[in-house]
């Protein structure tokens, strides 16, 4: 693959490089996706959250119950209430994860170069000898000299809490493995993670399934994070599964890649999701560490191009306790933004970490400072390049408003949309300015009562680089030549006037349907 990372926009002034950052409306144009759990499920820290730029909320059903998550939604409602904060909610399965069963929560110590069994058998009691998991087919899957991760939500990369295993020998159902570093486990669950080994189980559990159907369902789920996605069909099996869901066919699926056989069936995996969720905490430890930023920086490109939403995984660990990141956490976030994430998923960091307010803040401020310096000339000529020509009717009128907006230099580019298609086509050339994506719901009806969409499509759009959506009031038609559109671009307006993003006398591009045609203009406001 050719050189892809997008240099820096030359030259930098070092002074400019010293002065305070200013407050925005829209902290980043980079989302922030945050794990709600423990430490962030009250209405007051959620609400913090929310103003601190948190736009997805993310619930990871690998713990907690259907009910603890449900108060939790409940919070994330009220707070979104209060704040007037939009905000979407993704779930985000259990999948093919192999677990350890630890019922009495004592620690366990394990001392390096000894040995400990892993073992099917769940009605042993885990120890210092003996560790039950929830999967039978580990000794038929590995081998002498194969190795194994075990850690709670493999959360820490710190090697005190979680331990590497080398497997010595398997006997019958059991392996029993060396043991390469002094740890000790705490909690009730720890993952393990058998390195570049194909584990026999299905992407989307029973238990999974019950989950969607009765919280997902009742909870009208804007994403989904498949979890340990190997294969496109994984994501066909998935969708063919929400479609049956009634409001969840409108769920979008994003595939969470965790492993190398993931990365293996990468692209097929991109054109059957919706998104790709790239978690670096389980490749981290599939992949030698000298391959993991290649691996990014390729898989950002391919779902750059694609034009689908790209989420990065376990950026800045050290702020589960500390409240600074550290240097290189700050670089990767930063270089995250330029090798063009869509949106930062943060885990630990708010689930159980001190700090989660802090941390979203922190994050938004260094996405806002890379996305000054992001070179939008070379990546616009690259997209372009791309997509090439003939290009279609949409993709042209998206790259055409894009181009337009930066010659003029237009604070804003605001988009009419029903599917959101064309406001994510807009934000698939990563303009310098928020593209307000003002969506017109649509009737529709299955013969028993009328309903409008669009709730989905705005929310939807919560996960995209510098698409801020705006849901319009149906009376208002995206396709009407007459007036009533002028009516809705001067609610478009307003509301990017009351939150500082329009000040008067700035230039505004306006894409939109009239008829059956789709306009660019160039607006000038005089106020």
């Amino acid at each position: 693959m050719h050189s892809n990372h997008l240099l820096l926009e030359e030259p930098i002034r070092m002074a400019s490089i010293l002065e305070p950052s200013k407050p925005n409306f829209f902290p980043a144009m980079t989302k922030i996706v945050g794990t709600l759990g423990p430490r962030s499920r009250s209405v007051e820290i959620i609400s913090g959250c929310l103003n601190a730029g948190m736009s997805v909320a993310r619930f990871d059903f690998s713990w907690g119950d259907a009910e603890y998550h449900q108060e939790t939604l409940d919070n994330l409602r009220a707070a979104i209430k209060s704040t007037k904060k939009l905000c979407a909610v993704m779930l985000d399965t259990v999948g093919a994860e192999m677990q350890v069963v630890n019922k009495s929560e004592k620690a366990i110590s394990l001392q390096q170069d000894g040995n400990v069994i892993l073992t099917p058998d769940k009605g042993q009691e885990a120890s210092s000898e003996v560790l039950p998991i929830n999967f039978d087919g580990l000794a038929k899957a590995v081998k002498k000299g194969d190795t194994i991760f075990v850690g709670q939500y493999l959360f820490t990369g710190s090697e005190t809490t979680s331990v590497w295993l080398e497997v010595d020998k398997v006997d019958g159902d059991d392996v029993d493995c060396k043991i390469k570093n002094s740890a000790t486990l705490a909690g009730a669950l720890f993952t393990l993670h058998a390195s570049q080994i194909h584990i026999d189980l299905p992407t989307l559990t029973e238990k999974d399934k019950v989950n969607i159907s009765t919280w997902g369902v009742a909870n009208k789920i804007d994403f989904l994070s498949l979890s340990y996605t190997r294969h496109a069909q994984d994501v066909r099996e998935a969708r063919e599964y929400l479609s049956k869901l009634g409001d969840l066919s409108q769920t979008q699926i994003f595939a969470k890649i965790e492993n190398v056989e993931g990365l293996t069936h990468f692209d097929e995996i991109l054109q059957e999701a919706d998104g790709i969720i790239l978690s670096r905490g389980n490749l981290g430890i599939d992949l030698p560490p000298e391959k993991v930023f290649l691996f990014q920086k390729a898989a950002l490109y391919k779902c750059n191009m694609a034009g689908k939403p790209a989420v990065l995984t376990r950026v800045v660990d050290s702020m589960t306790d500390n409240l600074r990141p550290t240097r290189a956490e700050a670089t990767d976030v930063a270089n995250a933004v330029l090798d063009g994430s869509d949106a930062i998923l943060l885990g630990a960091e708010t689930l159980r970490g001190l700090y989660p307010v802090e941390t979203i803040s922190i994050v938004g401020k260094i996405c806002a400072e890379a996305e000054k310096v992001f070179n939008q000339d070379l990546y616009f000529k690259k997209t372009v390049k791309y997509v090439g020509e003939p290009m279609t009717h949409l993709e042209s009128i998206a790259s055409s408003a894009v181009r337009a907006a930066i010659k003029v230099k237009a604070s804003v580019i605001i988009c009419f949309t029903s599917s959101g298609r064309a406001a994510r086509l807009i934000a698939k050339y990563r303009p310098t300015m928020p593209v307000l994506s003002v969506v017109i719901p649509r009737l529709k009806t299955n013969q028993l009562r009328w309903s409008f969409s669009g709730a989905f499509e705005a929310r939807q759009s919560l996960i995209v680089r510098g698409l801020f959506p705006m849901l319009a009031d149906p009376r208002h038609p995206a396709e009407s030549t007459s007036a009533t559109n002028e009516s809705v671009l001067k609610v478009a307006l307003d509301h990017g006037k009351a939150s500082g993003v329009i000040k008067s006398h700035d230039r505004v591009v306006v894409c939109q349907k009239v008829g059956d045609a789709s306009v660019v203009k160039i607006i000038e406001l005089e106020d």
